[in-house]
């Protein structure tokens, strides 16, 4: 589970310190080759509406083996592409691999209770964010030394790993299905008119909604503000990784104690004063790579302790419906960081300081806790009610 999770992280931050060489290469304005990041992030929601109701009735292995083979499949055509369309067209085929997102969330929910799975997602997700942590710092180096082919073919030696360990070793945690696949995605509706649901989904949405939005400025801020080379940027690139990593284990450690509601909150609190923060300091015009990444790690301390937290919670409202939930869930969240990808990308063009990536992820990181606030208020109400 941490490998297939942590398959998917990479896909989404390996090659970002070789965006500008990768506009280059393919003769593209970076605003078109940014794509690989925003669409990567908006074919990964809508897959998501769809893997989860098919884990649901074929079964997590199967689905999970299907997605990983997909992902090898288009990252070889990435490597051999030549026209920045062919490329973005297999990069979005490689948002397949979002599967190992969704799956494992939902194979753990299967084995455990909600505040039990909270820790086991926090386990798994304290492994994976070794990934981010890592990624662009390897990324990096990769291109400055091979260019940025060298990250694809990182990626395709990992893809044939993930898919040869879920083939030997992944064994299947879903019930059987009662339903066809058409009625899996008939019980969407049963999710969306739940309030609590969606309490859960926005806070998840608006938290990672902040990461997201760094994925897709920071490489400008680093490369076009800060000035920094692909190697440096990609070790800069890692440090909400650190607060993840950190965040994660909080939650491994505390979910079960404290309950996934408390945490959430902390989370969201968390990240809203570091990214409040972050904007302060560049009013007061005192912006630098150290200031700028460092505050980044309070994105990740945040998301480590909000997305296992309100995804636990999302996939207890309905436990029957777990796999369906997790696609749903993180279609959501994927999507509207999808959204603020680009947006950031837009705030950010032809700018000379990180203020617009900046406030953009503090509003986002605000919206979060009043989307946990909200959860807490419906629950006291059901509470009272008996």
């Amino acid at each position: 589970m941490i490998l297939l999770t942590s398959v998917s992280a990479l896909g989404m931050n390996l090659f970002l310190p070789s965006l500008p060489g990768m506009a280059e290469f393919f003769d593209a304005p970076y605003e078109v080759i940014q794509l690989s990041v925003a669409g990567y992030l908006g074919v990964n929601a809508l897959l998501q509406i769809i893997i989860g109701p098919l884990s649901d009735q074929f079964g997590r292995r199967r689905v999970m083996l299907g997605a990983t083979a997909i992902f090898v499949v288009a990252t070889i055509g990435c490597l051999f592409s030549t026209n920045v369309w062919v490329f973005l067209t297999f990069r979005m085929i490689q948002a397949a691999i979002v599967a190992g997102l969704v799956l494992p969330r939902a194979a753990i929910r299967d084995l455990y209770t909600q505040d039990e799975s909270a820790s086991m997602m926090g386990y798994v997700t304290m492994g994976m964010s070794l990934a981010p942590m890592l990624a662009p710092a390897l990324g990096g180096v990769l291109d400055q030394a091979f260019g940025w082919h060298a990250s694809f073919v990182v990626y395709l030696l990992v893809g044939i790993g993930a898919f040869a360990l879920t083939y030997y070793d992944m064994g299947e945690t879903a019930a059987a299905a009662t339903s066809n696949f058409r009625g899996q995605l008939k019980a969407y509706p049963e999710l969306l008119t739940s309030p609590r649901f969606w309490g859960y989904a926005a806070t998840a949405a608006f938290s990672s909604g902040a990461f997201f939005a760094y994925l897709g400025g920071a490489p400008y801020v680093g490369s076009e503000v800060f000035q920094l080379s692909p190697s440096v940027l990609g070790i800069y690139f890692g440090a909400p990784a650190v607060g993840y990593f950190v965040g994660n284990f909080i939650t491994a450690r505390f979910s079960v104690r404290m309950g996934t509601n408390r945490m959430v909150l902390y989370g969201s609190v968390v990240s809203a004063i570091g990214l409040g923060t972050a904007c302060l300091l560049s009013l007061a015009d005192l912006e630098s790579p150290a200031v700028f990444f460092g505050f980044m790690t309070f994105v990740g301390l945040g998301n480590g302790l909000v997305i296992p937290n309100a995804t636990a919670g999302m996939l207890s409202v309905r436990p029957h419906l777990a796999g369906t939930a997790s696609g749903l869930g993180g279609a959501i969240m994927i999507g509207g960081g999808a959204a603020l990808s680009v947006l950031a990308g837009i705030l950010l063009a032809g700018q000379s300081s990180a203020l617009p990536l900046t406030a953009l992820m503090t509003f986002s990181s605000i919206l979060a806790v009043a989307a946990i606030l909200f959860v807490l208020r419906r629950e006291a109400r059901l509470r009272a009610r008996g």
